[in-house]
């Protein structure tokens, strides 16, 4: 059915879990929203909240609201779309992944297109590069992302217990994934090949049984972690003070500078203080975001 309007929210996410490099994404309760209302012709944007984010054609929103339509090789429609900013931009909480998705759903209803959910998981994954963001932020909770040697994705969610809370401490600095892709080694030991592949199976365990004395062990990293750290301004002073107000690990949230911190659900805003403490002792301001899973995903609204 095609509609005139629609409205899309879609969550934050955070990928790699540590030892889940590229292959592990968690979707938030913390969104964007994406309003589209379809125009005689042309494009208008407008945004509000954030940063500064493109009114062209070359905005990701838009890139992959017309990608829906190429794909099925139908016109563009003129669109007019209203972004709202709550997911901060280049912080590694997933903002390209919300207007990927945004784009893809909006368009989706709109144009009553009926594009199947592996269809759009495939344009999603296309267009962000890799899929840890995208499916959650598409298909909401924990999931796990497998390519099979055909090039076939395999999407598997890891069930979470309610024992293991998390929260989201973000600095007031950016980071460019290109950046922290760069800086990332061309190769690894076997040593550490192995290290990775036993502590994302006690990673999945972990999460599911809420055994947090595995999960201090399997939230260790040695494929992206050691490299990105370096970028990332005192990474090691607040992540001391995380684990010292009780926290079971902290991690990098997706390429950064944002840090993840799990621990009980009742000591995240204790946990989250401390690690704002910390930066705040460097002079760098920081915001604790306390969270829990979005278990829907994106999502089309009925507007009023």
């Amino acid at each position: 059915m095609v509609k005139e309007q629609v409205q899309v929210i879609v969550p934050a996410t955070t990928a790699n879990l540590g030892p889940g490099f590229d292959c592990i994404g968690a979707a938030l309760d913390l969104h964007n929203r994406f309003q589209f209302r379809e125009i005689p012709s042309g494009l208008s944007i407008h945004y509000r909240g954030g940063d500064h984010v493109s009114q062209s054609k070359d905005n990701l929103v838009y890139r992959a609201f017309s990608r829906a339509f190429e794909l099925l090789s139908k016109p563009v429609p003129g669109v007019e779309i209203e972004i709202t900013l709550n997911v901060p931009l280049s912080r590694g909480l997933g903002s390209s992944a919300t207007a990927i998705v945004g784009g893809l759903l909006g368009a989706n209803a709109i144009g009553g297109l009926n594009l199947a959910p592996e269809t759009l998981l495939q344009l999603a994954i296309a267009l962000e590069g890799h899929p840890d963001n995208v499916v959650p932020a598409l298909q909401g909770s924990c999931q796990l992302c497998v390519q099979g040697q055909q090039g076939q994705w395999v999407f598997c969610p890891i069930e979470w217990h309610e024992s293991i809370g998390l929260l989201a401490v973000v600095p007031n600095f950016k980071l460019s994934t290109q950046a922290a892709r760069e800086i990332l080694p061309k190769s690894v030991s076997l040593a550490d090949a192995v290290f990775s592949s036993s502590h994302l199976g006690l990673l999945i365990r972990s999460l599911q049984l809420g055994r947090v004395d595995w999960l201090r062990v399997a939230l260790q990293d040695r494929l992206h972690q050691p490299a990105r750290l370096e970028l990332i301004t005192g990474f090691k002073t607040v992540q001391a003070a995380a684990q010292a107000a009780g926290a079971y690990g902290v991690v990098i949230s997706g390429a950064g500078p944002t840090l993840l911190a799990l621990c009980a659900p009742d000591d995240r805003e204790r946990v989250g203080s401390a690690m704002v403490s910390a930066w705040a002792q460097l002079d760098i301001e920081a915001e604790a975001k306390l969270l829990n899973l979005d278990r829907q995903g994106g999502r089309v609204l009925e507007v009023p």
